[in-house]
């Protein structure tokens, strides 16, 4: 009871109102945590499975600070999460680690795990825009491709803006998104730029060399296009893990972070993989049949495009 109660974000003081009523005096928080290392092996097990569903043609990654208390410090360290899409067309959660920065070498690790679990495929990776996550991807991913996530970009763009001229940028940047084909993306885009340039000159270099970043969903079938050009999709997810990560506050250590944040995605990933199809296998064919990986250029972008 008291594992289930820590899994689905129960406070601790609830918990211990209802070991009152099974004749418990009291529970601590660290007594929670002992009494729900029982899932630890349900989770390691999931953590460390074969990626044998592939290929996966899409996939999101993001990251997550959480709170841990560390030689008597209180920390920020960050929750890496990676969400795919397999050859079953069905979405699946790829992979969790802790790591104590989210910098170029955590992203590495992290996507060389994947990949020695048998991560393959895959054709493009959406994401923000940091630059050792970017890095990390063109590193491990021989083939694949990067999509900026839109909505991380406007938020940046925005921070370039005066906030008067704020909601006209972000109305312009959105008409970019809602065009009917590739060409009609790019030109759009363009004018975009160009309607920038005289009043925001700044904002408008910072669109503009983010421009291949920013549309490479063009290359896919129109009907993939609003799943791939951002990673709102992961955004209920990680709202999901939030609200179960916000009853305990500051984990007593990092194996109490991936305990509740790996039980909190097995969860998911199952409900996922029982319910319909993210994609349909005739999309799915199509995009197999529209992007060749012998086509996909190499991660190439400029450092003006990355944030640190």
């Amino acid at each position: 009871m008291v594992a289930t109660s820590y899994l689905l974000g129960v406070s601790t003081r609830r918990v211990d109102k209802l070991v009152e009523q099974l004749g418990v005096d009291h529970i601590s928080t660290s007594q929670v945590s002992v009494l729900a290392k029982h899932l630890d092996a349900q989770v390691e097990a999931f953590r460390s499975r074969p990626l044998d569903a592939g290929p996966y043609r899409f996939v999101q990654t993001d990251a997550l600070t959480m709170k841990v208390r560390e030689d008597g410090w209180v920390i920020n360290v960050h929750c890496l999460l990676a969400v795919g899409v397999n050859g079953d067309g069905h979405r699946e959660i790829l992979g969790l680690d802790v790591v104590s920065s989210e910098d170029g070498a955590g992203w590495l690790a992290f996507f060389r795990g994947l990949v020695a679990r048998g991560l393959s495929g895959v054709r493009l990776v959406t994401s923000d825009a940091h630059r050792g996550l970017v890095n990390a991807i063109g590193s491990t991913l021989p083939g694949a491709s990067w999509q900026r996530c839109r909505t991380h970009d406007l938020r940046d763009l925005l921070t370039m803006t005066p906030k008067s001229s704020q909601p006209w940028v972000a109305t312009l940047v959105r008409t970019v998104f809602d065009q009917a084909d590739a060409n009609e993306v790019s030109v759009q885009f363009d004018r975009v730029v160009e309607a920038l340039t005289e009043k925001l000159p700044k904002a408008a270099d910072h669109l503009s060399s983010a421009k291949a970043d920013l549309l490479a969903f063009t290359t896919y079938p129109r009907e993939v296009w609003r799943q791939i050009w951002s990673s709102n999709p992961q955004e209920r997810l990680n709202k999901e893990i939030r609200r179960r990560t916000d009853v305990v506050g500051i984990f007593p250590n990092r194996d109490a972070i991936i305990r509740l944040v790996g039980a909190v995605l097995a969860e998911q990933h199952d409900e996922w993989i029982e319910t319909h199809r993210y994609f349909g296998l005739e999309i799915l064919a199509k995009v197999d049949a529209t992007n060749n990986p012998s086509d996909t250029p190499e991660i190439s972008v400029t450092p003006e495009a990355l944030t640190t």
